[in-house]
């Protein structure tokens, strides 16, 4: 028993070294074996079947799948050819291999071995080691140089607190080279707005704007509810060997130690919060740069499955980061209720919440909103925050701007800059009449 599960892992190893098409198998089996017997076409053909257009499985998913193969037992059992056995060790080394279909077409690198993975990242094997902590050694390490992360809390609007996890400088240079080498490389939905070049909250709320009826839901805890399980499947799927995208997933996750607990600032929000176990098991932290591109990519069926149930409903759909939001006519006002829930069960079977209390149904009898836009006529913020920027404004011109600075703002002229050219990208119209009062004031 303990030798076909010891061959079995060995073979797996092997296998996986390239692709999972038949004579592939084949060539790297008969490497490991000395030769090519029958019954290792007929195992290739079984493998290729079950995982060929499926993302590259683990070592052990593999191992454990030929280990319980019928004509791999039988081979283990042959009198006739003699002790199934290993011939040659170690074999070729591990090449890319995408999974079929479009992850062929995406242009990442080709980082086929944890050693030239850590020279296109220009650090030494160990420090990628260290930094990819796949031990999860964060999660005991005191408070000092030796953790990768700053942790704090941050209040929500509403309500609550939220963490922060700050990579140092060295990880986040080396995430950065992640996000632009590889990241970026892999395309997302075309739903998705949120964190893309090109892409914007103006682009995220046109296609609602003047619609029936606005459905707008919340994901909870959109980047801690995406595991490092599902990491690594994105990495396995670009055609990344196991050993490397596992480092991958380690650089782009993290687990928080579990003194983070004992801020001063959550011991205040304590009350009002939930403890997200969650957190102390790797997950996408909050505050890397690799978070948001790394959480459109684990989402890209969830937007797949969203777009084809609102197309079903004539409906448009659109997300940005944990906002989604849907918006059609009468055909989608008529079945909004059952609608909403096949959009919450939908969630739930793609490994995400929805969290209840922030979703809305908007009709166009009420203010429809999204991401903070105003959005039943034409894009904008809403008319009380425009009359008040628009008043702020004025009495800067008669009163000086530091009679307006209440909060004691370093770079005032910059904030008030900022909201106009905010208001500018929603509603070109206001946000001119709006410029010409900022520039008429005497700094």
């Amino acid at each position: 028993m303990r030798l076909k599960q010891s061959i079995a892992r060995q073979l797996a190893a092997a296998l996986l070294g390239g692709n999972l098409d038949v004579d592939e198998l084949v060539s790297r089996g008969g490497e490991l074996l000395g030769k090519s017997p029958r019954w290792l076409r007929a195992l290739a053909g079984r493998i290729e079947l079950a995982f060929g257009r499926r993302p590259r499985p683990r070592a052990a998913t593999l191992a454990a799948f030929i280990a319980n193969d019928v004509g791999y037992q039988r081979a283990m059992l042959n009198e006739r050819t003699g002790p199934l056995g290993i011939s040659a060790w170690p074999l070729r080394s591990p090449e890319m291999s995408p999974c079929a279909g479009r992850p062929a077409t995406w242009r990442v690198p080709d980082l086929p071995t944890p050693g030239v993975l850590a020279q296109w990242l220009e650090i030494t094997p160990g420090q990628l080691d260290w930094f990819a902590d796949r031990q999860g050694r964060e999660r005991g390490l005191p408070a000092g140089p030796l953790r990768h992360y700053h942790y704090r809390w941050a209040p929500k609007r509403a309500g609550g607190v939220r963490l922060i996890e700050i990579p140092k400088t060295r990880l986040r240079a080396i995430q950065r080279r992640v996000l632009r080498g590889i990241l970026d490389q892999i395309p997302t939905h075309d739903a998705a707005h949120g964190f893309r070049r090109g892409r914007s909250i103006t682009t995220f709320v046109a296609p609602h704007v003047g619609q029936r009826i606005v459905l707008r839901v919340d994901l909870e805890d959109f980047f801690t509810t995406i595991p490092a399980a599902q990491v690594g499947a994105l990495f396995l799927t670009a055609g990344y060997p196991e050993a490397v995208a596992a480092l991958l997933t380690g650089l782009c996750t993290n687990s928080m130690p579990a003194d983070a607990w004992e801020d001063e600032a959550y011991q205040l929000q304590s009350g009002r919060v939930r403890r997200q176990e969650a957190l102390l098991w790797p997950h996408l932290p909050q505050g890397a740069p690799t978070s948001p591109a790394v959480a459109n990519l684990c989402a890209y069926r969830l937007d797949c499955r969203l777009w084809a149930l609102a197309r079903s409903m004539e409906a448009e759909y659109t997300r940005y980061a944990d906002d989604l939001v849907f918006s059609g006519r009468q055909k989608l006002e008529r079945a909004i209720k059952r609608f909403h829930i096949h959009v919450a069960a939908i969630a739930l079977e793609e490994g995400f919440r929805v969290h209840a209390r922030k979703t809305r149904i908007m009709r166009q009898s009420v203010r429809q909103q999204a991401a903070g836009v105003v959005i039943n006529a034409r894009p904008g913020i809403r008319r009380r925050d425009y009359d008040c920027l628009k008043a702020t404004l004025h009495n800067c011109v008669r009163q000086g701007p530091e009679t307006q600075n209440r909060r004691a703002l370093r770079d005032f002229k910059g904030h008030l800059s900022g909201r106009v050219s905010y208001v500018e990208m929603l509603n070109p119209e206001r946000g001119r009449r709006l410029r010409a009062i900022l520039e008429r004031i005497v700094w």
